[in-house]
């Protein structure tokens, strides 16, 4: 058995070196490839489907749907030029969450530096996001309404709530990745445990790891909605802030 947290390891696959540098194929920029080739793959699939959706096409068509009248909901329909990134966005979070959990998969989305610098360059884009719309009455935002002997004060906390924003997002998603994983690996090395004792001692906690494993599928999706939600919030404080 090997630690629980050994499933995060990066490891390199292949390491090319040319003249001072050095170049590595890890483990992270396989997943990476993969998820993205799969996700072309269904996308092909979605793009020639039938008229009358069934099978693969139906679950692909719900997810669009799914996702469109939640973009509607948060922006309205100035946002909706924004929806193709917002499904993307979804699409990629949530097959790398998945792909985590199957066997040998990497879970990328729990590494912290990942998801930091995914966050990070969504909050700076929607950031000049707002200047573009807005130009200089975009920073209007981060002056509340409040008596003037508290600007020096809520100014500050405006900003510094604005840039944990990304903070927020990038926690968030990786923490709960890395919880749910590490619950997998004790109680699967707890069963494998009982397995060598009696087999008969192993079927209540074998039905107690499919109950978590069943657990971490919804949480792999729900995270991934988590995130594009906030991310639509973000977004309509950067086309709508005549309404704040």
């Amino acid at each position: 058995m090997f630690s629980p947290l050994s499933q995060f390891d990066i490891v390199s696959i292949l390491t090319i070196f040319t003249r001072n540098y050095e170049v590595s194929f890890t483990n992270l920029t396989f997943t990476m490839f993969i998820v993205v080739f799969l996700m072309y793959v269904i996308f092909y699939i979605f793009f020639i489907g039938h008229v009358i959706p069934r099978g693969w096409q139906l679950i692909l068509e719900s997810v669009f749907i799914f996702i469109y009248r939640l973009v509607y909901q948060q922006l309205g329909n100035k946002g909706l030029v924004y929806f193709p990134f917002i499904f993307s966005l979804f699409s990629l979070i949530l097959m790398l969450n998945l792909f985590s959990l199957l066997p040998y998969g990497f879970a990328v989305t729990s590494h912290f530096v990942w998801t930091i610098y995914f966050s990070l360059s969504i909050c700076l884009g929607i950031f000049f996001l707002g200047l573009i719309n807005y130009k200089v009455k975009f920073l209007k935002l981060f002056v509340p309404e409040v008596p003037l002997f508290l600007y020096t004060i809520m100014i500050p906390i405006e900003l510094l709530s604005y840039v944990l924003r990304s903070f927020s997002l990038a926690i968030r998603l990786s923490a709960n990745i890395i919880a749910g994983h590490i619950l997998v690996h004790i109680l699967a090395d707890f069963v494998l445990v009982l397995c060598q004792l009696h087999k008969f001692i192993v079927i209540l906690p074998f039905i107690l790891l499919m109950a978590i494993f069943v657990l971490e599928l919804g949480v792999a999706c729900l995270q991934a909605y988590i995130f594009v939600t906030l991310t639509c919030m973000y977004i309509n404080d950067s086309i709508h802030l005549a309404d704040h």
